[in-house]
């Protein structure tokens, strides 16, 4: 059944509407017509279910058949903090990432970044928070994970001494494996430090230290950054999370 997320505004007592790109997704896209059921949802975790009563490119009108809680939202909030990785990589990501759970990407400028944003900046995020509505919608999410503005390295670790705990999965890490991280570890919210292509300089990893980011082994083998966060959330949300 089609999701859709609308401003709590739209909502009324018995009627929400549905405006701008997704009324005209509906009304040209997947062709709907009247009595046909889709799924609303307010952002914040609750889900309506909605037949459809009106219908033109300019707006929808849904009439709320049901109300309720959305429960695919993990109560582990993930922040992944992602180094800006060449070509379109950064899209997979986004995409992945928030299929799988992760609650908040925050892109990352660090000293091996080789990819010049610019004045495309503003237009990057654009993009990539619409790839996260996306992929929100199409797996059933109670809310549209936020992909931040780019940020600095330096500012990204400060942003995560918001969170009760952080980590790096660094490939030079002997003694701390993952599974260390996650018996140790007590709270709800947690931060992800994954490098861009060249990994992290060894001043940001001693900058992690100091900064109580605690490193992580991730096993023998060497992840690819786009593959690195993913595998990190999976591992994470499996065992803090009942996901089985």
């Amino acid at each position: 059944m089609p999701k859709f997320f609308v401003d709590k505004n739209s909502i009324g007592e018995k009627n929400i509407e549905i405006t701008g790109a997704d009324a005209i997704h509906i009304a040209t896209v997947l062709r709907s017509k009247v009595d046909e059921e889709i799924t609303v949802c307010d952002g914040n975790g609750t889900d309506y279910l909605c037949r459809l009563i009106g219908i033109n490119k300019k707006q929808v009108l849904a009439e709320i058949v049901d109300k309720f809680q959305n429960e695919n939202e993990p109560e582990l909030k993930i922040t992944l903090y992602q180094g800006l990785p060449k070509g379109d990589k950064m899209e997979l990501v986004i995409q992945k990432c928030i299929e799988i759970g992760v609650d908040r990407i925050v892109p990352m400028i660090t000293e091996n970044t080789v990819v010049k944003i610019g004045d495309k900046a503003e237009k990057k995020n654009c993009r990539w928070n619409k790839i996260a509505e996306a992929a929100a919608k199409q797996c059933g999410r109670g809310k549209i994970p936020f992909v931040d503005r780019i940020v600095t390295f330096k500012d990204a670790v400060e942003d995560s001494k918001n969170l009760d705990s952080a980590l790096i999965p660094y490939e030079k890490e002997k003694n701390n494996g993952i599974k260390k991280f996650i018996k140790e570890f007590k709270g709800k919210t947690v931060g992800i430090f994954i490098g861009p292509e060249g990994g992290f300089s060894e001043s940001e990893i001693e900058f992690c230290f100091i900064n109580n980011i605690q490193s992580v082994s991730l096993g023998k083998r060497i992840l690819r950054t786009e593959t690195a966060g993913l595998v990190t959330s999976v591992i994470l949300l499996y065992e803090l999370e009942d996901l089985n």
